[in-house]
């Protein structure tokens, strides 16, 4: 939503988070914190969360991150394919993608700082 742009060279050697959500889901709301946190957290040893929205307008989106500010790098899913790559319709949907590029985990629903921290471990960062 900044104007930055993510591909594969950008990303290269970086564990990837993609979380698609939606303003309206509680079970995103309920993980925000734990995802944000292990971003301050994990991001100095290469974590990078891609925040997906899936089928809102930007404007109801940033009205949301006024009253719900969030650190992760907030995605349109008007700007990117990513939601039709991984069959993003249940939310939220959680997809790990290796420092090599790989996907190493997906999982839908709400799954939590426990669940959040496995997944990035599937990706090669594990949390102390």
């Amino acid at each position: 939503m900044d104007g930055e742009s993510f591909n594969n060279d950008s990303l290269k050697g970086k564990a990837v988070v993609i979380q698609f959500w939606a303003t309206w889901c509680k079970y995103c709301r309920r993980d925000q914190p734990a995802l944000e946190s292990l971003i301050q957290e994990l991001s100095s040893q290469g974590l990078v969360v891609l925040a997906v929205n899936v089928g809102e307008s930007k404007s109801k989106v940033k009205q949301y991150l006024a009253s719900s500010p969030r650190i992760s790098k907030i995605v349109m899913m008007q700007d990117t394919n990513l939601a039709a790559l991984y069959s993003a319709k249940a939310f939220p949907k959680y997809v790990a993608i290796d420092r090599a590029g790989k996907v190493a985990h997906e999982v839908t629903g709400a799954i939590g700082e426990e669940g959040l921290r496995e997944m990035i471990a599937k990706a090669g960062i594990e949390a102390a």
